[in-house]
């Protein structure tokens, strides 16, 4: 999972993207980069670690320009080197910039075209660098007459989807010419079109990955980039979009509102605190099927993401909710740490446990979802540490059984507590009294209840891949070849 932001202004863009990033972090923690254009140079600063850190004052005069974008990131394709931050360049045509939020599932076969066809060089083992250079490869192609014209490169992205396979949201720069964005058909990952008044009475414009950097910053929200759809903004302010797909259909991923996204944000017109407040209604009465509630003293969430999900269900149950734990916010999010040595270590740093809470309480903690288990564990760990008699888990989310192939670190069955264990042998594992999962069909509801919504990526819940396009062979490519 990443964070992607670009803009198109009437004044310098530098800032703008420092900003944007900074409330784009918790999507990623591993590098980050921001490059922007001035005529047809282009100016990109890349580094590891978070945005704050990352960038000097020198560097930002150096990144000079009306037109830019800006990337975080934590690893689910290539390695955590720093070869694979992005974003990434090609010099032709024209020179582009590109950056990108998903995952491509025929990363091998693209890999192979573009040796013995294209004829393009891969410096690194990204995804994003293989979605960069067919772009950069379908748009030589489509380039007809001396000058590139809008429909040259929607033709091009029009091509790219014929090519590629997976989930992608992508920003790209092309110098000289101005902005583009799209989004795979499937709309599995986020991309949000925002636009203001800038002081030249001349339209500014931003793409994001989540609808809260646009209310930050005063754009007024177009509209969700649709599935399949290319949107392209010239240097001038002018806007063009184009389908690019003849069929499309809106799948976006569960875990977006389960975990990935900030509780502010709005996503393909849903509010990510209502869905999250939906589950802990409906994680409530799954509770009160599946315990003697009377049992629970008080209800505890794990912060940050689960909180709404918590007060909800503490609400519903007539039982009182406290902070129990109180988080260190220097520390990244555990989730989307960079290896599992790494998570292990940064939870009891993250966390600590207030022992008044605690001691002598029976102690239902929700949490958004379970993954791996060690978070989990350690929780639990320490809150019979702080003293409680017996601690109950309940989980947002249903059970994660399967990989995440569309852009999350989930991406063998080997490392996820639920893939082949019963709710009871995981709650052996993590070491409650009571487990509780949400189950699927609620889960979609609290989503989807109310909105013209009819369909969700839940594949790490049911194994059902929405492109259609994932098969057990390349499952097993990933279990063999990735392990986080």
């Amino acid at each position: 999972m990443c964070g992607i932001v670009g803009h198109v202004s009437s004044s310098p863009v530098n800032q703008q993207i420092y900003d944007s990033l900074l409330l784009l972090q918790h999507r990623g923690q591993d590098s980050t980069g921001i490059a922007t254009a001035a005529g047809n140079t282009f100016h990109t600063i890349k580094r590891s670690g978070q945005v704050r850190e990352a960038y000097r004052t020198r560097d930002m005069r150096t990144l000079l320009g009306n037109i830019g974008l800006g990337h975080v990131r934590y690893a689910t394709s290539g390695a955590s080197t720093d070869d694979e931050v992005q974003p990434f360049y090609v010099n032709a045509p024209y020179g582009i910039l590109l950056v990108h939020n998903g995952n491509l599932t025929n990363t091998r076969e693209l890999t192979d075209e573009l040796f013995r066809v294209d004829r393009r060089h891969l410096n690194s083992s990204s995804d994003t660098e293989l979605l960069l250079n067919v772009l950069a490869n379908e748009l030589q192609q489509s380039i007809d007459g001396n000058d590139l014209t809008v429909d040259d490169i929607f033709d091009a992205v029009e091509s790219l989807h014929k090519r590629v396979e997976g989930s992608y949201a992508a920003i790209a720069v092309i110098a000289g010419h101005g902005l583009l964005a799209f989004r795979d058909p499937f709309g599995i990952r986020p991309l949000i079109l925002g636009r203001r008044m800038g002081e030249d009475g001349r339209d500014e414009w931003v793409v994001a990955s989540e609808s809260l950097v646009l209310t930050a910053f005063g754009y007024d929200v177009v509209r969700e980039v649709a599935p399949g759809e290319a949107i392209f903004i010239g240097t001038n302010g002018t806007m063009s979009s184009r389908r690019c797909v003849d069929e499309t259909r809106l799948a976006p991923c569960a875990f977006e509102y389960v975990y990935l996204a900030r509780p502010d944000s709005v996503m393909n017109g849903i509010s990510v605190y209502d869905t999250r407040l939906n589950m802990g209604e409906k994680l409530a009465h799954k509770v009160e099927r599946e315990m003697d509630v009377s049992e629970v003293d008080v209800v505890m969430p794990i912060p940050d993401s689960a909180r709404p999900s918590a007060m909800q269900l503490a609400q519903e149950l007539g039982l009182p909710y406290r902070e129990g734990f109180y988080k260190n916010r220097y520390v990244g999010r555990t989730f989307i740490m960079p290896g599992q040595e790494v998570r292990k270590k940064s939870v009891r740093q993250k966390l600590n446990a207030l022992e008044r809470e605690f001691e002598g309480k029976n102690v239902l903690l929700v949490d958004d979802s379970i993954v791996r288990g060690t978070t989990s564990k350690q929780i639990i760990d320490m809150a019979r540490a702080a003293g409680a008699k017996k601690v109950f888990f309940a989980s947002a989310a249903p059970a994660v059984r399967y990989p995440h192939v569309y852009g999350i670190n989930m991406p063998t069955r080997a490392e996820l507590v639920a893939a082949s264990r019963s709710v009871d042998e995981i709650c052996k594992v993590i070491g409650a009294d009571k487990l509780i999962f949400q189950d699927v069909d609620d889960l979609f509801d609290a989503i989807t209840e109310g909105t013209g919504l009819t369909e969700l990526d839940m594949s790490p819940f049911t194994g059902d891949y929405v492109t259609g396009t994932v098969t057990p062979e390349y499952l097993a490519y990933l279990e063999a070849n990735r392990v986080s």
